[in-house]
């Protein structure tokens, strides 16, 4: 059994809903800013507390402390994704969690042209995960794509700082829009768990969302076609300032609608000149 904080990436809830029941593990999702509501989704048979702080969409945060003692005290193993901040911005470890995995085809490579993921533990957890799943499941970056990572980590810290700065000047501009209705940020003002980022993080990097004001589907949809800085499309971390915005996802057959709503934009703001992005911005703004 094992204990997840809810909304995670789309691609873990697939994991824990799809694929691993078919092996009799089971989970349960929680509200995980809140620890009560954590422990007492804990099991005698879980084994495994799943944290993604902050997550992805509306950058809700976990107390990483707290989840990893409660985590000892049940003698739970904690893994967290850690995507969001990379190593820079949040070290989980310092809190005390027991492994740490980081979508490295965002920030850590960087230049959108890898699909890696990152593993970070004690030697301990690395030999036992390298003896058993990995040499079983075979999942093995290649060498070029290696050296692809490499690359990009020589430049880490100039371009999170890039895409941090944007980012805030971006928001800036957009809280006191009047077609603006909310910001979701960890470092914003009105973000309800401020003090808990800034306890555990050291910056944000480029992703924030936005609900807009308008009360027209097609508004907000002619609003997405008007952008043409921004590329519609998944993931973040590489030179283009992306978008997704909520309403695509909307009335799709065979697919929920999301919890968040239908005016909602999650940004990437990636390395351009953010000068040049508020001008496409302000412009598509216009008619909303």
């Amino acid at each position: 059994h094992i204990v997840c904080q809810k909304s995670p990436y789309s691609w873990t809830t697939a994991l824990l809903t799809k694929f691993l029941p078919r092996f009799g593990v089971e989970h349960t999702f929680v509200d995980g800013t809140d620890m009560q509501n954590i422990e007492a989704a804990i099991k005698p048979n879980t084994r495994v507390l799943y944290l993604e702080s902050p997550n992805t969409m509306t950058f809700e945060c976990q107390d990483l402390a707290a989840c990893a003692a409660l985590a000892k005290r049940h003698g739970l193993v904690s893994i967290i994704d850690n995507s969001y901040c990379s190593p820079l911005y949040q070290n989980p470890a310092a809190f005390g969690i027991d492994i740490i995995v980081h979508s490295g085809t965002k920030y850590l490579n960087g230049h959108s042209d890898v699909v890696v993921g990152v593993l970070c533990a004690s030697q301990a957890f690395v030999k036992k995960i390298f003896e058993s799943e990995l040499m079983t499941l075979g999942g093995i970056l290649a060498p070029h794509d290696a050296a692809l990572v490499i690359r990009g980590l020589r430049t880490l810290p100039l371009r999170l700082q890039r895409s941090d700065e944007s980012a805030k000047f971006l928001i800036s501009k957009l809280e006191n829009h009047p077609k603006v209705e909310r910001i979701w940020y960890p470092f914003h003002s009105s973000f309800p768990q401020l003090e808990l980022a800034k306890r555990q993080m050291r910056g944000c990097g480029g992703l924030f969302s936005v609900q807009f004001k308008t009360d027209s589907k097609e508004k907000m949809e002619d609003f997405i076609h008007r952008l043409e800085r921004f590329l519609m499309a998944v993931s973040w971390g590489g030179h283009e300032s992306l978008i997704i915005p909520t309403i695509g996802f909307y009335n799709v057959p065979g697919r929920q609608n999301p919890p968040m709503p239908w005016a909602f934009v999650r940004f990437y703001i990636g390395l351009e000149d953010p000068e040049w992005l508020w001008e496409d911005l302000e412009r598509a703004m216009g008619e909303l």
